[in-house]
């Protein structure tokens, strides 16, 4: 059960950094969760572990990671975007 958790507050931290950024990720639920996933390891590195826990996430550094990520990507596929026309 504890699986099913991280994976519902992942693609919830997923969808809430696209919401924040106004912009999709690519890959629908499964990439929201990996954007979950992803933003809480690269905010924990960055900014440590602190805040609220919820789902074995430390919710304010996995949501600004996933900020970052997802500000990341949106610009790699914008250049990607701009190669191809």
């Amino acid at each position: 059960m504890g699986f099913l958790w991280s994976l519902i507050i992942g693609g919830v931290i997923g969808w809430l950094a696209g919401l924040i950024m106004g912009r999709d990720i690519p890959g629908g639920i499964i990439g929201n969760i990996i954007a979950g996933f992803i933003g809480a390891w690269l905010g924990s590195m960055i900014l440590g572990n602190w805040g609220p826990v919820i789902g074995d996430f430390y919710f304010i550094p996995a949501l600004i990671g996933a900020v970052v990520l997802v500000f990341i990507v949106s610009l790699i596929m914008g250049s990607m975007r701009r190669g191809r026309s």
